[in-house]
């Protein structure tokens, strides 16, 4: 299936790529919540009757809310084009799925090198190791230019707060 997926033509990237703006509230998201059936040594027993009333709160979690993934799907699209519900759900599936599954590789390699925590550099890795490195490219600038950033934002906090001290000292 990987092979299949690495030979496939992609559109270009960084059409759906956010663009960076600093000035902007919205931040990445740095966590993901993929199903727990993605990672063998988190599965649970079929008939663990702790799941049975929990099978569609749990299928919604796994999912991306259905508004988002029809907005960004609107962006795309020509202003008077329409979208079914059947699409905006279709494409609801294939998101989350495209998510546990670069996810999953990202937390087995953080398994094997016995890390908890997976980050940002994780899921570019998973991405070029599953073949899309088209997509992995243009994240791996997002992300250092969001690095960088936080970084500035983090410099000119600590100017400000030595500012408030001065001022308060004099």
């Amino acid at each position: 299936m990987v092979d299949n997926l690495a030979s496939a033509s992609y559109p270009n990237p960084e059409r759906y790529l956010p663009s960076y703006n600093p000035s902007s509230s919205s931040q990445p998201s740095t966590t993901s919540s993929p199903s727990d059936h993605h990672y063998p040594y988190n599965q649970r027993a079929e008939n663990d009757p702790s799941d049975h009333d929990q099978g569609v709160a749990k299928e919604q979690e796994r999912l991306l809310p259905i508004a988002n993934v029809g907005r960004i799907m609107k962006q795309i699209l020509p202003p008077n084009a329409k979208i079914s519900k059947e699409a905006k759900e279709t494409m609801q599936e294939c998101v989350s799925e495209f998510i546990s599954f670069v996810t999953g590789e990202a937390a087995d390699k953080c398994h094997k090198e016995k890390r908890k925590t997976v980050n940002g550099d994780d899921i570019c890795w998973a991405l070029s190791s599953l073949g899309f490195d088209d997509y992995a490219d243009p994240l791996k600038r997002y992300l250092h230019r969001y690095r960088e950033f936080e970084g500035e934002k983090v410099a000119n906090q600590t100017k400000e707060r030595e500012k408030i001290v001065l001022w308060d000292m004099q």
